[in-house]
């Protein structure tokens, strides 16, 4: 089988968020622009740390993946953020009670393969909707990208397989891999990849881009952007090798959240949520960057 990283990567070229991404660059810092992107954030002794990426998708409800959660941590979302080093001012915290974290009632943390890799946390009160905090806008109901179209991943991940985490908030074009590429064998293969995932990116230039959980941009023929995917996993041989581009959960219409697991009380043992960087994963040769 194929190794699997879960995403904490980070990403590279600069472009404002009303343009169309041009190639790969070199890992400068975006400038701050109208993205539902938002840290989430864990304690540690005393201090909140950045762990993953997320979607604003309502004033009060955060879209991340699944295994970035853990029932054990103590969660904010930060809203407005672009550089980590300094007080811009539009940042807003919010915290997450641990009874409004929602996984995907499918989801296996034991099985990124196996998809679903999604997660709902409701805030503890609503966002202040500004320049720059709004609302990401997901895709109709059945979208499917075509091979090659270009979308764009966000984050604070890391610039290059074992390198260094930005301050800011980076992103970098990925274009599209439909299914029909991504389920070759000298891809990731039939058994990695479902109908319920994207393939994005896996030119050797195309870097590491984006955090767990952040958001696949997409932009819509009206020219308004789509957030198509929440990244979940690239492969163990790192995050820019050839032919394995990185894997996002495919965004649909979300069902309702009270339906879903609560993270902190898993339907059974065997599906309980484990951090991604846990021995857990290790064992099954699923490793994670930035851990």
């Amino acid at each position: 089988g194929h190794g699997v990283v879960m995403v904490t990567m980070r990403v590279q070229g600069g472009l404002s968020c009303s343009e169309r991404p041009a190639p790969v660059g070199g890992g400068s810092g975006i400038q701050p622009c109208l993205l539902p992107q938002i840290s989430l954030q864990y304690e540690r002794d005393g201090t909140f740390r950045h762990t993953c990426g997320g979607t604003l998708i309502a004033a009060n409800w955060v879209m991340t993946a699944a295994h970035c959660i853990s029932n054990s941590r103590t969660y904010q979302v930060v809203l407005g953020e672009y550089d980590m080093s300094a007080g811009e001012g539009p940042e807003q915290r919010i915290p997450v009670n641990s009874d409004d974290i929602f996984v995907h009632p499918k989801w296996l943390s034991f099985c990124a393969a196996c998809g679903n890799d999604i997660a709902l946390m409701k805030l503890q009160r609503p966002a202040v909707l500004s320049a720059e905090v709004q609302v990401g806008r997901l895709p109709p109901a059945g979208s499917i990208l075509p091979n090659g179209y270009p979308c764009v991943l966000s984050g604070w991940g890391r610039l290059t397989t074992g390198g260094s985490l930005p301050d800011r908030l980076q992103q970098a074009e990925l274009p599209v891999v439909d299914y029909e590429h991504c389920t070759q064998p000298d891809w990731w293969g039939a058994v990695a990849i479902r109908q319920t995932m994207i393939c994005a990116g896996g030119a050797e230039k195309a870097g590491c881009n984006g955090d767990s959980g952040g958001p696949l941009n997409c932009q819509a023929e009206d020219g308004t952007w789509e957030v198509h995917g929440i990244a979940s996993f690239v492969s163990a041989l790192g995050c820019n090798a050839a032919k394995k581009p990185t894997v996002f959960t495919r965004v649909v219409l979300v069902v309702n959240p009270p339906a879903w697991h609560r993270a902190n009380k898993p339907p059974t043992a065997g599906t309980s949520v484990f951090l991604c960087w846990g021995g857990v994963w290790r064992q099954q040769g699923l490793l994670h960057y930035g851990g």
